[in-house]
């Protein structure tokens, strides 16, 4: 064993949803408000807080093994690191974020080259600069240290902003214009640590455990009996995440299925089910679903 893994969990926006995140993986971090290294019940693993837009840097460094953050802050930092794998969840809602380019809602604007010569105001810089070269369009692009949605049209005359579902943005008057990237959150790793037999397979199962987590999230295990006539029908009523797993029981006219769906679809699933024949029907949450 290397010692222990030094893990970068994000401050800030992202921060409620990896604790939580964590929890359902089976890992439970106790932050306390004041300290910037939380606790966990796992004693080969260290955490420390670090704002989302350092983590790149700090795991580069060699300050942390691996670390949780989006992957726009690696791209934007341009610094080497290793993904060790993607994670889709954010602060509200396990898709993917946007940074797009907003105009104020009345303006003329209505794609990028319209811009040309004006002020763009984004924390995203690096990247914002990349995306108007690559469309030939000259800009001034600033810094924003935040509130960057208010900023049209007195201090700035667009942004590039992220966004889950521009309810923000509708709200201060701004209009989407186009998509500048989608980001997610990933799990990266410093090059060296991630070398190291010990810290490579602990960094993996913190990846497994947390896409697990993350793919039984919205979903519900559903169990049922059915005699073999009736099995047919039982199956076409079935929108299963995988073929369903089919079960002989004691009496051989009987089967036993067991299959995960959408919970959004039970309460129009089971009544189908029902009328199809199947009895005993057993609707169960999941922890982790391994793909």
């Amino acid at each position: 064993m290397s010692g222990k893994l030094r893990l970068g969990i994000p401050k800030g926006s992202l921060q409620d949803a990896t604790i939580a995140l964590f929890g359902r993986a089976g890992w439970n971090i106790y932050a306390n408000g004041r300290s910037y290294f939380p606790s966990i019940d796992d004693d080969d693993i260290e955490c420390m807080l670090i704002r989302a837009q350092e983590m790149a840097r700090y795991v580069e460094h060699g300050v942390l093994d691996a670390g949780l953050t989006g992957i726009d802050w690696v791209v934007e930092s341009g610094l080497d690191v290793v993904s060790a794998t993607s994670l889709t969840y954010a602060k509200q809602s396990n898709r993917k974020v946007r940074w797009v380019l907003a105009v104020p809602e009345d303006s003329t604007y209505q794609r990028a080259e319209d811009l040309d010569g004006l002020t763009i105001a984004t924390e995203l810089v690096e990247v914002t600069k990349r995306y108007f070269a690559s469309k030939n369009v000259s800009v001034k692009v600033e810094f924003s240290w935040g509130a960057t949605e208010v900023k049209p049209p007195t201090l700035a005359d667009a942004i590039v902003e992220v966004t889950e579902t521009g309810s923000s943005l509708k709200a201060n008057r701004l209009r989407i214009i186009d998509t500048v990237m989608e980001s997610e959150t990933h799990l990266i790793a410093n090059k060296a640590a991630y070398q190291d037999q010990w810290k490579r397979e602990k960094v993996d199962s913190l990846a497994l455990m947390l896409n697990a987590a993350i793919a039984a999230q919205g979903h519900v295990g559903l169990m049922l009996n059915v005699q073999q006539a009736n099995l047919a029908a039982v199956i076409s009523v079935l929108p299963a995440l995988n073929s369903p797993t089919i079960s002989t029981l004691s009496n051989a006219d009987w089967v036993a299925v067991n299959t995960i769906l959408q919970e959004d679809v039970v309460r129009v699933v089971i009544p189908k089910l029902k009328a199809a024949g199947a009895t005993g029907i057993v609707e169960y949450p999941l922890n982790k679903v391994v793909l």
